[in-house]
């Protein structure tokens, strides 16, 4: 039998604060605070201990509601993104700093420069997951309030990280500043830049999202894709359309790095992994929180089904307005049918379908056979990389750096120190050029 003769790709690993949704086991005795600055620099320092590429941190524009009331499973006083990740630049040296900030309810001068200052005061770790927003619920909070057509989100947020990477290469390095000058649909831009051009050029850009429109976004203008998939067969397939469509816009495959968010479970023995992750997910999906994820699909009040029983005979309302805060499912029948056929299939009931059909990739058992599959994920071309959501916080990283770490540096696929300083050089990213000035 031949061997591949290509190099063993290295595996980029990040560090997600969870929280949101029913990620964290609340009621596990060693679940911590969600607001305290403690919590984030506890788990950036183990990321960091871990020699992790990235921190990473998402974020709501307002709390989300359903059936009235304020979703059970949001996070109460949060603190907004850029304000916990330049307190963490100060108790960091190497990790990257990744926040997640709308580009729907933002605008390009000031959040470039609140990323720009993140950079510089970081020594060039900062990143940007630009998301859009998509209903004007979330846009009640803002002056200019109203909604975005999803077409529209995206060539909104096309346009503002155009200027916002215009801005970051028209900073003065050592002389004067090019002033901007952009009039477009969505903007209008005229001026200089407050900041020099940042250490690593430009803060790093993810983006988040499965669909054409995201996976084409991401090819045209992402350093990393944050998608969530599961399998290797789904995970290859999604790496081959999103690296196909890089060189339309003069760019290689390694330009981009496709990190799926993903969970773990440990154990000594793979029974003891796999009784253990079985326990974590009936404790993430309770029997409330079955029935709230299913009427996030149905659009309809089910507090009268049992969640230990069937899944509902009657079709979902297109229209249902339960949830207010969320992105709308584009197809509920489709995900209803699909969920359905699932619970046919394997006889399950409300609560073990939504257990099923919701969890993440995970990858379950000894730290040796999670090593081995995480490497056989990443050199099989499903991913580059992952983004570890644990499901406590803040310490639910720590078995992972302790324990899987050092088994994938013997495999010779992750660092034994930091080789650089920037993020752009433990993603093995370029810096981006700068263009030439016409003036």
């Amino acid at each position: 039998m031949g061997t591949d003769p290509r190099p063993r790709k290295q595996i980029h690993l990040a560090a997600h604060f969870p929280g949101v949704n029913n990620t964290t086991v609340w009621a596990d005795d060693r679940s911590g605070s969600q607001i305290d600055f403690a919590s984030f620099e506890h788990l950036a320092r183990t990321a960091e201990r871990g020699l992790f590429d990235f921190f990473f941190l998402a974020e709501g524009l307002r709390l989300r509601e359903h059936k009235g009331r304020i979703h059970d499973l949001d996070v109460l006083g949060r603190p907004e993104s850029l304000t916990v990740l330049n307190a963490l630049a100060a108790v960091t040296d190497r990790l990257g700093l990744a926040g997640t900030v709308s580009a729907t309810f933002n605008e390009p001068y000031e959040l470039a420069r609140r990323f720009a200052s993140l950079d510089h005061l970081s020594g060039g770790r900062a990143a940007w997951n630009v998301v859009t927003t998509s209903d004007a619920f979330t846009g009640e909070n803002f002056r200019r309030g109203g909604y975005l057509d999803r077409a529209d989100r995206y060539t909104r947020a096309a346009e503002f990280l155009a200027i916002a990477r215009e801005l970051w290469d028209s900073g003065a390095d050592g002389g004067v500043p090019h002033r901007v000058e952009h009039r477009g649909p969505h903007f209008t831009v005229r001026g200089e830049f407050a900041l020099p051009r940042s250490p690593q050029g430009h803060p790093v850009v993810i983006q988040a999202g499965d669909s054409a429109e995201g996976r084409e976004f991401a090819a045209s203008a992402a350093d990393v894709i944050f998608t969530r998939h599961s399998g290797q067969e789904a995970g290859r397939a999604f790496y081959a359309d999103v690296k196909r469509r890089l060189p339309a816009y003069g760019r290689r495959p390694a330009d981009l790095k496709i990190m799926p968010g993903v969970t773990f479970v440990l154990g000594d023995t793979a029974a003891e992994a796999q009784e253990a992750a079985v326990e974590i997910r009936r404790r993430q999906v309770s029997p409330q929180t079955a029935l709230l994820t299913l009427e996030q699909v149905w659009g309809v009040d089910l507090s009268s089904y049992d969640p230990d029983g069937p899944l509902p005979e009657i079709d979902p309302d297109p229209d249902g307005e339960l949830a207010r805060g969320r992105v709308r499912i584009a197809d509920p029948q489709a995900v209803a049918d699909k969920w359905r056929a699932l619970s046919r299939a394997k006889g399950l009931s409300i609560r073990e379908t939504v257990i099923e059909a919701t969890g993440r990739q995970s990858f379950v058992g000894t730290p040796a056979s999670v090593a081995h599959e995480m490497d056989a994920f990443v050199q099989s071309d499903a991913a580059d990389g992952f983004i570890l959501v644990p499901h406590l916080t803040p310490g639910g990283l720590d078995p992972f750096v302790e324990r899987v770490v050092p088994l994938l540096q013997e495999r010779g696929v992750f660092r034994t120190e930091y080789t650089g300083t920037t993020l752009r050089s433990h993603l093995g990213l370029p810096e981006p050029a700068r263009p030439a000035r016409k003036d």
